[in-house]
């Protein structure tokens, strides 16, 4: 069974034998790629969309892992019971929707050692929200796929310590590992804040002002961190 990029490089943060619960799992890909593989004993895949978990029930019924799969409508935690997994996968779906799911199902989360999340946007709110309720971020991997970047974050429970700002952006973790797409990535977002300025730097209003004033500063980070890339 073959996955893209993204969801593949999100299965290589599933420790070997984990017992798994994926929230948002759409099509069920994930959890039947986690059992035939061998890497999960049990996978709990969960949605709070009928169609959707329709989708994976018939994944589960074709591939015929109806006894390591569990099919669960629900919203976000709701439908999980503590200590029931070790690992939670939240992929697919914004980083401040995924903020929500957190917080509103913390006393679901005892017994996860393991937590790996794949933001679809907002991964600055994400990784703001970790290091302020006692998660560690471990590891991060980077993915380019169909035309667009997708950041993947591997978080443990522990306290971690963000040095500087622009790192809930642009993650420590992919600078110290010298990602081979972290290059690519910051010049993307130095392209996009370049246009920005473009757009706003004649327009003479408080609001565009205060935002061409932001814009600079954070190419002036980004720059740093593309100096240090290249050094």
């Amino acid at each position: 069974m073959n996955l893209s990029k993204r969801l593949e490089a999100i299965t290589n943060f599933v420790e070997k034998d984990s017992r798994v619960c994926d929230i948002g799992t759409d099509h069920g890909y994930i959890p039947a790629y986690l059992i035939k593989k061998s890497l999960s004993k049990k996978v709990i895949a969960t949605d709070v969309s009928r169609g959707s978990l329709d989708k994976t029930i018939y994944l589960i019924e074709k591939e015929k892992l109806n006894g390591s799969i569990e099919a669960r409508l629900g919203d976000g935690l709701d439908v999980l019971n503590p200590y029931e997994v070790d690992t939670l996968i939240i992929a697919g779906m914004g980083g401040i929707l995924i903020t929500e799911i957190l917080e509103k199902g913390k006393n679901k989360l005892c017994g996860i050692d393991n937590f790996i999340f794949q933001p679809m946007v907002a991964s600055i709110e994400l990784r703001k929200y970790l290091a302020e309720n006692n998660f560690k971020i471990l590891d991060e991997d980077l993915v380019f796929e169909e035309g667009k970047y997708y950041e993947i974050i591997n978080a443990k429970r522990g306290e971690q310590k963000i040095r500087k700002d622009i790192n809930y952006e642009i993650s420590e973790r992919l600078i110290e590992k010298h990602h081979p797409l972290l290059k690519a990535f910051v010049k993307h977002k130095i392209d996009k804040i370049k246009s920005i300025i473009n757009e706003i730097k004649y327009i003479d209003t408080k609001k565009s002002r205060k935002k061409y004033i932001e814009s600079q500063e954070l190419l002036k980070d980004y720059q740093e961190v593309l100096n240090l890339i290249e050094s």
